[in-house]
């Protein structure tokens, strides 16, 4: 345990749930500490540092340009502000107002709509509904339109409606289309997928989830035109992105990360998860009232399994009493109930150091094994 939690009396989490900002992220591989810790030594000219990064972020990631916010929100608030008026500096302080700002709009699908989309009108900016269907987004569509939205993952399919019509549609228009991808690695490839081979302008990753970097990073990656706009308006600018600093060491972090991502062996990590469950599903048999079954993909659309356990007579228990009878055990380890499934506890091995795919399966039992 990190004496620091330890000294605040604060408990550590074996997290078996996701990559929650709530819980932390993710945690940072020695690369990517190290580098914050070097980067942490030396003053720098950070305008420097912000496009030497992004070029070189650029490179790795096989897009035009690439940008670094302070997470996914940050990347979609400075996309929009982008989108509207571009890098034009006598509009750095148009937000929100939008005093003189002709594009205004920001069209997002109904069935996309979520918690994440509050960074759009934070900006002034107006969300327009485009229903369903690409007809809904052809009617959506106006001379205001600065931009469209597009929240990629399973959770925000729509049946019929694909990321390259929504981009042929938009781009007929000169209407740019961005993409929310913030949870969406693995896999590695999407951090081109979007962009150069699906023709969207740009495409919005956590720094702090599956790309294992720095919980208050992100990344803007796309064509040089949005991500222009995205500098004008972002820190150390006295502008709209103020607020959304980016350091240092966050920088030299996400970097890192990314380096350090794409020197992994994808296929490997996701047989080391298939293996996780498989012995979940195997360990837990045999508890009466307790059925365990394999759940593909994870709740974000990743291309890896969870264990769902589903509870039923005669078991004792519901699923949100194992919630919480797990996190205020001797041992606190973090679990969801999944979206969907009301009778089931989800265990996702994405997020486990080695070893805690053991502890949770071993708690799991006791608790199953006993009366709430």
């Amino acid at each position: 345990m990190s004496k620091l939690f330890e000294d605040l009396g604060v408990r550590p989490v074996i997290n078996a749930a996701a990559t929650y900002t709530k819980l932390g992220g993710s945690i940072m591989p020695p690369e990517v500490r190290a580098a914050m810790i070097e980067a942490a030594d030396s003053f720098i000219d950070l305008f420097d540092l912000q496009a030497k990064v992004g070029q070189k972020l650029a490179e790795l990631t096989q897009n035009e340009a690439a940008f670094v916010t302070s997470g996914a929100a940050a990347g979609i608030a400075m996309c929009v502000c982008s989108c509207m008026v571009g890098n034009q500096t006598d509009q750095t302080f148009a937000f929100p107002s939008l005093e003189g700002v002709e594009k205004t709009d920001v069209v997002v699908f109904e069935a996309q709509r979520n918690g994440y989309d509050y960074a759009i009108t934070q900006t002034g900016a107006h969300v327009i509904e485009a229903g369903s269907s690409l007809a809904g987004l052809e009617a959506a569509l106006s001379d205001k339109t600065a931009c469209v939205f597009w929240f990629a993952g399973d959770a925000f399919a729509i049946e019929g409606v694909g990321l390259e019509q929504v981009v042929e549609i938009a781009h007929a228009r000169d209407i740019p289309v961005i993409v929310d991808a913030a949870a969406q690695i693995p896999y590695v490839s999407n951090l081109w997928l979007y962009t150069k081979e699906q023709g969207a302008d740009a495409a919005i990753f956590s720094g702090g989830k599956g790309l294992r970097g720095p919980q208050s990073s992100g990344l803007v990656l796309g064509t040089q035109k949005v991500i222009d706009g995205c500098k004008v308006h972002s820190a150390p600018n006295h502008s709209f992105g103020r607020p959304m600093k980016v350091g240092k060491e966050e920088f030299a972090g996400i970097l890192a990360a990314v380096k350090w991502t794409l020197d992994q062996n994808e296929d490997e990590l996701i047989m080391g998860y298939e293996q996780t469950v498989a012995n979940w599903i195997e360990d837990l048999a045999g508890i009466p009232g307790v059925r365990v079954d394999r759940s593909y993909p994870s709740e974000a659309g990743q291309p890896y399994p969870r264990a769902y356990v589903h509870l039923s007579a005669p078991s004792p228990w519901t699923p949100e009493a194992v919630v919480e009878a797990l996190w205020d055990g001797p041992v606190r380890i973090a679990v969801v109930v999944p979206n969907g499934a009301g009778d089931a506890v989800a265990l996702n091995p994405q997020t486990l150091q080695p070893g805690e795919d053991q502890i949770v399966m071993n708690r799991l039992r006791e608790v199953l094994t006993s009366k709430p």
